[in-house]
């Protein structure tokens, strides 16, 4: 398979990760902070009392919690896999595999995200039926407590006012995470444990664990975890993250742009997460014809390898 082939002088993988994890705390903490000093000026000191506000997603300062959503997430995710780069010498195009996507390949791995919708939904309906045992009740209900705290704050973040705010949103809700977080996670973390491990297929599946979990949303556990191990394949079947980066922009993409046709056309955004309900078959064709996608997709990489 064409997975990205690491350089012999690189340092050790494990140490990768260390130092991966450093940059993305460090510029998570540098741009926090800048962010911050960003609102200050925006709403004056006197925020400084209300910043709780600001975080939870009041719609009174939600400006104010884009600015710090979009300066943390290039913080956290952007800049720190660039200077890992830039720490083992060489260039980020390079270490990450910036191949230049064919046409053929960005139509199926397109066909991959609208055909595997149905059965997304599928895992998303069977994730939230979760129930914990009794002894773990309170662990249960701490986790609805943050699910109820994040679906507000998306809310908030979603809302759109003008065509300048579906503009907004779309860079801050699909084309940093697509470039960051797969930057991070695909080119950062499983490249990393694949050379720990010499197992790509272990290495995408615990980077895909990694991914669904530092989103902290534990009742779309199974199914971001999926997405991450399908975002995995391609940048593993292809060798280039391009791909990677187009399926999570396209995911994150529709919800934004769901919501803005919702908004436009006066449809409540509470009905946005609603299940469209298919048949028990309609889950189970769309599992099959996306796995079939993806074993044409990996075959097309192999035949561009060939054709050089």
């Amino acid at each position: 398979m064409n997975f990205v082939t690491p350089n012999k002088e690189e340092i050790n993988p494990f140490l990768q990760l260390l130092l991966l994890l450093f940059y993305a705390v460090v510029g998570g903490v540098v741009f926090g902070l800048l962010a911050i000093v960003i609102v200050l000026m925006m709403y004056g000191l006197g925020i400084v009392s209300h910043l709780d506000l600001v975080l939870s997603g009041d719609a009174k300062y939600i400006d104010g919690l884009k600015v710090i959503q979009i300066l943390s997430s290039i913080g956290t995710f952007i800049l720190p896999p660039m200077v890992l780069a830039w720490t083992e010498r060489q260039k980020v195009n390079q270490f990450y595999n910036f191949k230049r996507p064919k046409f053929t390949m960005i139509v199926i791995v397109l066909a991959i995200m609208i055909v595997s919708m149905p059965f997304m939904e599928w895992t998303v309906i069977w994730n939230q039926k979760m129930v914990l045992p009794d002894f773990l009740k309170r662990i249960e209900e701490w986790m609805k407590e943050k699910e109820a705290i994040a679906a507000k704050m998306t809310m908030q973040l979603i809302t759109v006012r003008s065509n300048f705010d579906f503009i907004v949103n779309l860079i801050m809700i699909a084309v940093i995470p697509a470039i960051g977080e797969e930057l991070t996670f695909r080119g950062g973390v499983q490249r990393s444990l694949n050379r720990a491990f010499g197992n790509p297929h272990l290495a995408i599946w615990l980077c895909a664990i990694i991914f669904s979990a530092i989103h902290v949303q534990f009742y779309g556990f199974i199914p971001r975890m999926l997405l991450g191990a399908g975002f995995g394949y391609l940048y593993y079947y292809s060798g280039s993250i391009w791909y990677a980066m187009l399926a999570h922009f396209i995911n994150n993409a529709y919800a934004v742009c769901a919501a803005f046709y919702m908004q436009k056309h006066n449809m409540p955004l509470d009905k946005a997460d609603e299940p469209i309900g298919f048949a028990w078959y309609g889950y189970l064709i769309s599992a099959i014809i996306t796995i079939a996608l993806f074993k044409f997709f990996k075959d097309s990489a192999t035949r561009e390898r060939k054709l050089g």
